[in-house]
């Protein structure tokens, strides 16, 4: 075949599988914007399973000819003294005008006086299924209420919860996607002095999210998935990230073979696809696998995350194994324009054909190539001193883990901004017993509910309890009865998301399950986070050993190794642990936090320990690659040095996409984002540079038992032929 007929054929895969991913951005990129049409913010929707508040949410939708979401309307004076002595009366007024207007449910209850006369609160039912017009609703709502003269008003309760949530996520694709990108280019742009390359990684990452997102707005359409805010804003975070550090990985490789002498375009891809390809499917693995380890927990909200971020990866890698090559392959090295690799001298003896070597281990460009051979020196000199110094570092680290508060979120530390809902519970509890408008729901049978309102009341901690009507208000007498049960509410006297709060919680129920035939279930949103922290807790003693052990099996099968992938699997849970011994000491001193949501803990495990393992397989495996030619020891140092500067920038770009979620303000996401981005930072420029290859080159060959390297003498490259059958062609 003539060289120009062959050199057309093989252009046709490329540009044929660039045509293909042209076409799905262009047809499935907008779905990247459409998630949030298919999501919801139901707080319900994150509670656990078989917890007994999930089950009153489900007797109370027998309620819900008359059940609705409560918007509570608080009024005090301007200059903080009593309030006038008509005022509640002229407040039951105004609200009586909101009766049979759009969105509002029933009769608004009539005003009530705080005992120390200087605050009101009503309760104003909404239809449950308001969507985006609940801010409208509300805002008509306070217009009402503001025409009692010489008050100020606001708004709590779940719907103006509910509302602020909806807020925190609005515009969260646009938002969170460019921020993201953004902060990737740049890093890409002064990392890599390239002006297609970055391009080109970036594009594929946004093809590689428009993908996943189509899947799973088909997906949760057809509500084989649930989707809300927050799995919404990590698959975003997840998807570019991943798809970033797969695609640098290769970039690195191709760019390291474009410099072998005699190497074309073509050639140096394969070469650098078929050294890529097991390692990054590996580390795609990890992830994918520890996500949906989230299937065995039941919390909602955690097995929604599982198959979401799995399909995530693997569009993420699809596009980092298709799409990339396609483009680089057609491009060659313009692609690394102006810094484009040139051909290295051709070497004599018997690394001359074998792609790479002592010398090839470029850091893609970065102009590191020297600070990692300094590096990979001090490693090789002393690596019993270099892990001795980390390990104690990490461990010092570490021994403030237990600090961490994952008990949940007071509700005034929920979101990061001024949250008027929060401004307004504050202002409830002032004036108000502290669990008003979020009691705890008891769900009875009809003929024991005089007698579970008794139990209920003589639990220390309750400061109210009663049956209600078919609008929500007190009716000791005529309670609504729907199929033989009756709803009693009872008022706490601490705040609902108060430590105290959930210890009333645990007596109540109790004292309530003693009641004979009352079958008593309580439930509302002390409950709520009761059940969650308990079934938090339980998924953590299960997820952990779980994705522990998937992410050792995939190395075993990687390395050919067993000592080496149980000290790679060490090495990164001392990483978590150490990121949360630093994350306790930020969130309390320098961001304020006092607790942590409970699932803050099982998610930073699943991210760091997953992604962590990602940067070990990229450079073990490259080790191997190299010890399998040079010997164990020059495989660490050459291993080491060709890896560092491409695996620093890929940590860098990741722990600035998962920043990006800070820009969410809501707490649970901002932790997430500094738990993943420190901790990923913590692995890449500490674990991965100095105490992974330092263990590894102090055990020498036994790190690599029972496989073949553990044969290989410490200082010589290939000695026998069955070491030598298994070194790359």
């Amino acid at each position: 075949m003539p060289p120009s007929a062959l050199r057309r054929t093989r252009l046709l895969l490329p540009l044929t599988l660039l045509i293909a991913w042209l076409a799905v951005g262009g047809g499935l990129g907008p779905f990247a914007g459409r998630l949030g049409e298919v999501a919801t913010n139901d707080q319900a929707a994150f509670l656990p399973r078989s917890a007994e508040s999930t089950r009153v949410i489900e007797e109370q939708k027998a309620f819900r000819r008359s059940e609705s979401v409560p918007a509570i309307v608080v009024w005090t004076a301007r200059d903080g003294g009593p309030l006038a002595a008509d005022a509640t009366a002229t407040a039951t007024r105004a609200l009586a005008s909101l009766t049979g207007g759009e969105g509002i449910a029933g009769p608004p209850s009539p005003a009530l006086p705080s005992e120390d006369g200087e605050a009101l609160r009503s309760v104003v039912a909404l239809k449950p299924d308001l969507g985006d017009a609940l801010p409208t609703t509300l805002d008509t709502i306070r217009k009402a209420a503001a025409s009692v003269p010489g008050t100020t008003v606001l708004i709590a309760g779940p719907a103006a919860t509910q509302a602020d949530l909806s807020g925190a996520f609005s515009g969260i694709d646009g938002l969170l996607l460019g921020v993201a990108l953004i902060a990737v280019l740049l890093i890409l742009l002064v990392v890599y002095r390239s002006v297609l390359l970055p391009l080109m990684i970036i594009l594929g990452a946004v093809f590689a999210l428009g993908l996943a997102c189509a899947i799973v707005y088909v997906l949760a359409d057809a509500g084989v998935l649930r989707v809300d805010g927050q799995v919404q804003g990590i698959l975003s975070i997840l998807v570019i990230g991943a798809a970033t550090d797969y695609a640098l990985l290769l970039a690195a490789r191709y760019r390291e073979e474009l410099t072998v002498p005699g190497a074309d375009r073509f050639a140096a891809m394969n070469r650098a696809l078929r050294r890529s390809f097991e390692p990054i499917v590996a580390s795609a693995a990890t992830v994918a696998l520890g996500l949906l380890a989230l299937f065995v927990s039941d919390l909602s909200n955690n097995r929604a995350l599982g198959p979401v971020g799995a399909i995530g990866i693997v569009c993420a890698v699809l596009s980092a194994l298709t799409f990339l090559p396609a483009a680089l392959v057609l491009t060659g090295r313009a692609a690394y324009w102006p810094a484009r690799p040139k051909t290295a001298p051709r070497r004599a003896g018997k690394d001359a054909d074998a792609g790479t070597g002592t010398d090839a281990g470029t850091d893609a460009g970065t102009g590191g190539h020297a600070v990692w051979q300094r590096i990979a020196a001090l490693v090789d000199r002393t690596p019993r001193k270099v892990w001795a110094v980390t390990l104690a570092g990490l461990l010092a680290c570490a021994a403030f883990a237990p600090a961490l508060n994952s008990r949940g979120v007071p509700f005034d530390e929920i979101f990061v901004n001024d949250a008027p809902s929060v401004a307004a519970q504050e202002t409830l509890g002032r004036h108000f017993p502290g669990g008003a408008g979020n009691p705890a729901v008891i769900i009875t049978d009809a003929g024991a509910a005089a007698k579970v309102v008794a139990a209920a009341e003589a639990v220390e901690g309750v400061d109210s309890a009663f049956a209600v009507d078919a609008s929500g208000r007190p009716a000791p007498g005529a309670p609504l009865v729907v199929d033989g049960r009756v709803r009693v509410d009872a008022t706490l006297t601490d705040a609902a998301d108060s430590d105290a709060a959930r210890e009333t919680l645990a007596r109540l129920r109790t004292a309530v399950h003693a009641v004979p035939e009352a079958n008593a279930l309580v439930g509302g949103s002390t409950a709520q986070q009761y059940d969650t922290q308990r079934t938090a807790a339980r998924d953590r003693t299960l997820i952990v050993p779980v994705v522990l052990a998937i992410i050792l099996v995939i190395l075993v099968a990687l390395l050919r190794s067993l000592v080496l992938p149980l000290l790679l699997v060490a090495t990164v849970a001392l990483n978590f642990a150490a990121t949360l011994g630093v994350s306790a000491l930020v969130f309390e001193h320098v961001f304020g936090f006092t607790g942590t949501d409970s699932s803050v803990p099982l998610y930073g495990f699943v991210f760091l320990v997953a992604l962590g393992v990602d940067y070990n397989i990229f450079l073990m495996s490259r080790v191997r690659e190299e010890s399998l030619r040079h010997g164990v020891r020059e495989g660490v140092r050459i291993g080491l040095t060709a890896t560092g500067g491409v695996i620093t920038s890929a940590g860098v770009v990741l722990a600035a996409t998962f920043a990006a979620l800070g820009v969410i303000p809501l707490a649970f996401l901002v932790q997430i984002a500094f738990i993943v981005a420190f901790g990923v930072l913590l692995d890449t420029l500490v674990v991965r540079s100095l105490l992974v290859p330092a263990l590894v080159r102090d055990l020498g060959p036994a790190a690599w038992w029972p496989g073949a390297l553990s044969r290989l003498p410490q200082d010589r490259g290939r000695t026998d032929q069955s070491v030598g059958a298994a070194a790359p062609k």
